[in-house]
């Protein structure tokens, strides 16, 4: 039963506000656009025209083929630096550079890029044979793996296959550091090659002992990772590349705590401030991924990038509507983090007798929240009836707080589902409960230790049920 919305639509309606107000940026100041296009194999219909924000593609005008296949996106504003899309009917797609603001192309549907002329901009000139470059690369290294796998027992032919593969894999490094050496740094396209680009690993030192640190390499990758990515260039938020870094840097490079992700997105945050847009995109993002996030714990994200953020003054944006609104999450969320003692609860049991949490004495305790007008939990707490009693001579307690105003329902499904725990109730709703455990649905299910810290939390009958195998299993040992 739901009781009160979260606040994850607010950083949607921010992301997606923020891609709409970067695309009117500098309109004043502008001349216009105006893109010419011939598509062979098109004709009188219409073409999508959009752009990539983030991890996202937002389509922002439509525009009608002529019967000779001529389209012209046009407008008296300029348009934002990125890479866009051009959107046939039947939803395939070529993308252009958006730097300069007039330029005209001519393509065919049946090989966008081979058969692809440009005419008036350099950075779609780099583009194109950029993609086609890479397409031929990418061919060759195919054919040379299919026969490698069909000659695994040949030493000899895998070893001169591997050369092959090795030399290609040359040119590619070989092609992408001369389009990041030999071009004008006022183009686009050569700032995103740079952004895509790895650090190269230097061999590792020696120790005094002679030998080597194993994990100088990761350390080293990690230590470089931005070192070519300009976060003060605005253009890379309408590419994948930004969004795509940021989550490799925080999913593949950081260790997947919540103390570790604090680091890492701080870091990314810091190297944004030069930019305006770019640090409204990395805080809006990072903010909204962890308040929305699935993994268990990774509230405590969220709340570190909200007080540190959005509750102080760094958050230009934010208004004091949505502020009032992060605070108060955050305070739903602060009491319940992990590692966190919980609140303790001085409730009723069905004898009006107070059955404080604190004095349940086991070595795990199972809080749960449940109504029993709710359909989920007419599901979920009789899985908890059968596995309480397989767990409760192990030392499981369970501690269960009914919700519902109506004491004599309440006691009703207790008798008739045989729950044979604790059950307790806010008869005089003196406890807060909601506020303190963040309960707006049922049911809820948290696992506390010993000295009641929450080590799990919002888990189901099933994830539960294996969590506490891994701990007792663990305790036995």
């Amino acid at each position: 039963m739901n009781f009160k919305r979260p606040i994850k639509i607010v950083f949607n309606l921010i992301l997606l506000f923020t891609a709409i107000l970067f695309s009117a940026t500098n309109a004043s100041a502008s001349d216009g656009h105006e893109i010419k296009l011939r598509i062979v194999g098109l004709h009188d219909t219409i073409i999508y025209f959009g752009n990539h924000f983030g991890d996202k593609q937002y389509v922002s005008d439509t525009v009608k083929v002529d019967h000779n296949g001529n389209v012209v996106v046009k407008g008296k504003d300029n348009l934002e630096g990125g890479i866009y899309l051009i959107v046939m009917p039947n939803k395939t797609y070529f993308e252009i550079v958006v730097n300069e603001q007039k330029f005209s192309i001519e393509t065919d549907t049946s090989d966008f890029y081979g058969k692809m002329k440009v005419t008036g901009s350099q950075d779609n000139t780099i583009f194109r044979d950029y993609q086609v470059f890479m397409s031929n690369s990418s061919k060759k290294i195919a054919e040379l793996r299919t026969r490698l796998d069909k000659n695994k027992v040949k030493a000899d032919s895998t070893a001169a296959i591997k050369e092959q593969i090795n030399a290609l894999d040359k040119e590619v490094k070989d092609y992408r550091l001369k389009l990041m050496d030999d071009y004008n740094p006022k183009l686009f396209f050569p700032t995103v090659i740079r952004a895509i680009s790895e650090p190269e690993i230097p061999e590792a030192p020696k120790n005094p002992d002679g030998s080597k640190d194993s994990t100088f390499a990761f350390k080293y990758f990690k230590a470089h990772f931005w070192d070519k990515v300009d976060f003060c260039d605005p253009r890379l938020l309408r590419t994948p590349v930004l969004y795509n870094k940021i989550k490799q840097y925080i999913t593949n490079l950081t260790v997947q705590d919540p103390d570790s992700i604090d680091i890492s997105v701080d870091t990314i945050i810091e190297r944004s401030k030069c930019n305006k847009e770019v640090f409204k995109y990395c805080v809006a993002w990072l903010t909204n991924n962890y308040e929305t996030s699935p993994i268990m714990g990774f509230d405590k994200i969220f709340v570190h990038l909200a007080e540190k953020y959005y509750l102080t003054d760094e958050a230009y944006w934010a208004d004091s509507t949505l502020k009032a609104k992060i605070k108060e999450r955050v305070e739903k969320i602060t009491p319940n983090i992990l590692g966190t003692p919980a609140y303790n609860l001085l409730m009723q049991d069905t004898n009006y007798v107070t059955r404080p949490l604190y004095d349940v004495k086991a070595k795990y305790t199972v809080l749960i929240f449940w109504d029993p007008t709710c359909s989920h939990c007419k599901v979920e707490v009789p899985k908890l009836a059968l596995l309480y009693d397989s767990i409760k001579t192990k030392g499981v307690e369970v501690y269960g707080v009914g919700i519902e105003s109506d004491l004599e329902e309440w006691k009703k499904f207790i008798r008739e589902k045989k729950l044979k725990w604790i059950n307790v109730t806010d008869i005089y709703n003196k406890t807060k409960f909601r506020d303190f455990y963040d309960i707006y649905s049922t049911p809820v299910i948290f696992l506390l230790d010993e000295n009641k810290k929450i080590i799990a939390k919002r888990l189901d009958v099933d994830t539960l049920r294996d969590f506490l195998k891994r701990l007792l299993n663990e305790k036995k040992k």
